[in-house]
């Protein structure tokens, strides 16, 4: 059986990522659960967020990393995830703020089909 990925990604937010990836190249996401921004996807270039020994690649999109602590991946991984677009800016520290529009994360139980066939967490750091 196929595995199941974790992170799944509407066609607006492709579109939003092949945006970002030819203004700026190499990107990734890191799913944030701070005060400030809420709980959020935020869009980064490699090096502007350092990733720490305890993040853990939580998906990928289009070859785009998304990563997460390994707190939050422990609450979300009973989740599917699919990330999305939504109209006006977030006024956050994501490459796309200021383009008009911001990116959510959309989540729902898995199945009990689904859940056998997850993929496991890996470290962020090799």
């Amino acid at each position: 059986m196929a595995e199941v990925e974790r992170v799944q990604a509407t066609p607006a937010a492709r579109q939003l990522i092949a945006q970002l990836r030819e203004r700026h190249g190499a990107i990734g996401f890191y799913q944030s659960h701070g005060c400030c921004d809420g709980s959020g996807p935020l869009c980064f270039a490699p090096g502007e967020l350092p990733l720490s020994a305890d993040d853990r690649v939580l998906g990928e999109v289009d070859g785009v990393p998304i990563h997460a602590s390994s707190a939050q991946c422990d609450y979300l991984q009973a989740l599917a995830l699919t990330l999305d677009v939504a109209p006006g800016n977030a006024g956050n520290y994501s490459l796309e703020d200021g383009s008009g529009q911001h990116f959510v994360l959309h989540q729902r139980l898995w199945t009990d089909a689904e859940r056998v066939r997850l993929p496991p967490l890996l470290p962020s750091l090799p």
